[in-house]
């Protein structure tokens, strides 16, 4: 008998007369708002201009998008190149269907190329987005919920999620909530990342790294319970292969980056203040510094000119004392 469970929601969709407004966009533009926020707070801490992680975000959540997209459709092609299928559905994001592995790559691409405008070195800007890109994959993992998609195995916990849906080869009943798993897990990475990089100061791109590394970690559990359909490569789904190689490239990162390049950035950002965390316009700065020069200097100009008035009316004043004697 089923005493509790984690109900799903009866569709993912509500219309608003002719506009659909689904749940799964809704949890994935609420997740990029939140990295961008956070992201922006972290730069400007370090030393950045307000605003610039979400000018470069402009480039970084498209590519993301199609990248997670393309990993999907990639990896899971037979959903839609197979008979039966229709190859339209690849470009129907909306429905689901994001490969974070994907998404972070061609991300990484869109935030370089903004970063590469900007002047801003890349590991910089990566280490101050990490934590936030992680609520924002916690935020997005509730989508999956919305769909009623990506559970595991079947059980009786009291947390277990209910299945509702027969669509796609689904069977109704409770499975393991493993979308809430690895959102509980993504909100740990960012804690993780946010505590590290306080304590140990974590710079040229190592905060981003221990947030890949620590979610491949969580993400490998995650994936191994799941029950959905999977290419298998030597007995391990191929998301796990992709977590492990990926985890220890992250790893590798860490260690050579603190041999090599130890400590943080000094300048996040060309013409910022990096000694209050605050960027401060250039003009306005030089404006101030000079004033403060043209003081000083005016007022050393004052204090000369007065010492020569004086030594001047005391030597008339001796010479005139002297001629009254000759006299």
């Amino acid at each position: 008998m089923e005493l509790a469970y984690i109900p799903s929601p009866s569709r993912g969709v509500i219309h608003l007369g002719p506009i659909p407004l689904r749940g799964y966009a809704f949890c994935i533009i609420i997740g990029v708002f939140v990295a961008v926020w956070l992201g922006n707070k972290r730069w400007i801490a370090r030393g950045g201009r307000s605003g610039t992680v979400a000018d470069i975000a402009v480039w970084a959540v498209p590519f993301g998008l199609v990248g997670g997209r393309l990993y999907h459709v990639i990896t899971d092609y037979e959903l839609y190149f197979s008979e039966g299928r229709d190859w339209v559905d690849a470009f129907k994001i909306w429905e689901g269907g994001l490969g974070i592995w994907g998404a972070i790559a061609l991300g990484g691409l869109g935030a370089w190329i903004g970063c590469r405008r900007r002047g801003i070195p890349m590991p910089a800007y990566a280490d101050a987005v990490a934590p936030g890109i992680a609520l924002a994959q916690a935020i997005g993992r509730w989508g999956n919920w919305f769909n009623q998609e990506l559970y595991g195995r079947e059980t009786d916990v009291p947390w277990a999620l209910k299945i509702t849906s027969s669509t796609d080869g689904r069977v109704p009943g409770t499975y393991h909530p493993t979308f809430l798993y690895e959102s509980l897990w993504c909100i740990g990475v960012a804690v993780l990342v946010i505590w590290a990089d306080r304590r140990f100061k974590l710079g040229h791109g190592r905060a981003f790294a221990l947030y890949v590394a620590s979610y491949c970690v969580g993400r490998f559990w995650v994936e191994y319970m799941r029950v959905d359909d999977a290419h298998h490569i030597l007995g391990l789904r191929l998301n796990n292969w992709t977590a492990l190689i990926v985890f220890l490239l992250a790893v590798a990162y860490i260690v050579i980056s603190a041999k090599k390049r130890p400590g943080r950035e000094a300048v996040v950002e060309p013409g910022a203040d990096p000694s209050t965390g605050e960027a401060e316009d250039d003009a306005d700065a030089d404006s101030d510094a000079g004033a403060k020069h043209e003081d000083a200097k005016g007022k050393a100009e004052d204090d000369v000119k007065e010492d020569v008035e004086d030594d001047v009316k005391e030597d008339v004043k001796d010479e005139a004392g002297s001629g009254t004697k000759k006299t």
